[in-house]
């Protein structure tokens, strides 16, 4: 009998524990609605539209994770990433400053690709590169603050993404972060070992049941577990809008102070509002007198950093490659901010 208590509070508590994410969802929703429901009408909406726009990525890299994992495919895109990753964390953090990925848009490519077993280093590259800078956001950045401002933070993206990798590959040396993931996300072990002991690859996995079967379990997991936490990120980035007075913003990034560097660096990680909302207001901290490093330490770190974006990070990958990111996000940030100030200034 005691065994029996035993297991079926374990069953009850389990539930619980997977779904925590979605609890803290409803307690936030519910609070919003008993203390500030005007601001609950506009989160609902802004959370929906975020979720849709990122959607197509979502939909892309799950459906990428099951087919690899129930085809096989998935030793070989390891294995594409093993033996060479000095050349694979340059060749990652030139795509990732080129792709059109936003902060959040690319936590299911990077979850996929530690789920495969990829190594942590030329992720973490993408990782950081990939929201800094795009092609669409390379226009509307010349266009707003001027070519020297669009390479640079082009430049940025690509030093910041190689800072990180490199990091990465060196700390790694010394025994960390040898199982970067999350528990129940995936720790590479199951991808780690179809490339030690390969198995047939079969293309038409609808051909088998099994396959298809294993198809979607792993789509609906990892589908699952990205909403739930990208569904919170997004709306506690609708409550910093809210919250964070722009005013505040300008009132402390717009003033002549030496420590304005360092201070955009670490303001424009709760201030940040997205890529593209804040080339209009960084064209006005610049039009105050906030020097040309400051502003793009601020766009830098806010784009990396944000906290929606730290959020999902922190879902997929243990604490002590949460904080790595965090830190080469910020070292990059600052010194990309400093190198461009003495470029220009």
């Amino acid at each position: 009998m005691t065994e029996l208590v035993r297991r079926a509070g374990h069953t009850l508590a389990h539930p619980l524990q997977i779904d925590r994410v979605w609890l803290a969802v409803l307690a936030i929703l519910l609070a919003l609605a008993l203390l500030d429901p005007g601001q609950l009408s506009v989160t609902l909406p802004d959370t929906g539209g975020s979720l849709l726009e990122v959607l197509p990525f979502l939909i892309l890299a799950v459906g990428i994770a099951g087919y690899a994992k129930a085809s096989g495919a998935d030793q070989l895109i390891a294995r594409a990433f093993t033996g060479r990753p000095l050349q694979m964390i340059f060749v990652a953090a030139l795509f990732g400053a080129i792709s059109p990925f936003c902060s959040c848009g690319v936590i299911p490519l990077i979850a996929a690709l530690l789920a495969m077993g990829v190594p942590l280093a030329p992720v973490m590259a993408f990782w950081l590169a990939s929201p800094i800078m795009d092609p669409s956001m390379f226009a509307l950045t010349v266009g707003t603050l001027g070519i020297d401002f669009a390479v640079g933070k082009t430049l940025a993206a690509f030093s910041i993404g190689a800072l990180g990798g490199l990091g990465t590959m060196a700390l790694q040396r010394y025994g960390l972060f040898e199982h970067p993931l999350r528990e129940g996300v995936g720790d590479g072990g199951c991808a780690g070992s179809t490339v030690r002991a390969p198995k047939p690859i079969e293309w038409r996995i609808w051909r088998e049941q099994a396959r298809t079967d294993q198809f979607g379990r792993e789509a609906r997991r990892a589908g699952l577990f990205l909403l739930k936490w990208l569904t919170l990120a997004f709306i506690l980035e609708t409550l910093m809008l809210a919250y964070i007075p722009e005013a505040w913003i300008v009132s402390a990034l717009g003033n002549d102070n030496a420590w304005s560097l360092p201070l955009a660096t670490i303001i424009g990680v709760p201030a940040y509002l997205n890529g593209y909302a804040a080339l209009p207001l960084v064209d006005g901290l610049m039009a105050q007198g906030m020097a040309p490093g400051a502003a793009l330490s601020f766009m830098v770190a806010g784009g990396v950093t944000c906290i929606p974006a730290a959020i999902a990070v922190y879902a997929l990958v243990r604490k002590p490659a949460f904080g790595a990111y965090l830190g080469f996000a910020l070292a990059g940030a600052f010194l990309s901010g400093l190198v461009f100030q003495l470029a220009v200034g």
